[in-house]
């Protein structure tokens, strides 16, 4: 069994700062996690799931442009868990927020290697 469970979701106004967390869990996901590249996707209103953050397993990270300076992914493999240090938030970061683990490529794609999803966690960034 695997299961991915975001938090740290919120209301926050413009600016504000919100720290994301995932927990990874089940077998297949504790045994792959150190070895893959990790990623944060969000869902805005009405939009289709977009990747926004990666952590590639030697801690090199990169970000969607709508959120490089404001937004720092890590990774802790030892507990297992994946972060996201959400800065500057401004009302286009507003949706639904996702974890997964998969295969990267230079074109700024990450493929999840198991076709599972978290419930997201929630962001509204609105005044």
């Amino acid at each position: 069994q695997v299961q991915l469970v975001e938090s740290g979701g919120g209301l926050v106004q413009p600016g504000g700062s919100l720290r994301l967390s995932c927990a990874f869990s089940g077998i297949m996901f504790r045994t792959l996690f150190s070895g893959k590249t990790l990623g944060w996707y969000r869902q805005p209103p009405g939009k289709e799931r977009e990747l926004v953050a990666v952590i590639t397993r030697v801690g090199t990270t990169n970000y969607g442009d709508s959120v490089k300076g404001r937004f720092t992914i890590s990774r802790d493999n030892a507990s297992k868990n994946l972060y996201l240090q959400m800065n500057s938030l401004k009302p286009d970061d507003t949706g639904v927020y996702y974890c997964n683990l998969g295969d990267y490529d230079s074109d700024f794609r990450l493929v999840p290697t198991f076709a599972t999803w978290g419930q997201g966690t929630q962001v509204t960034v609105s005044s």
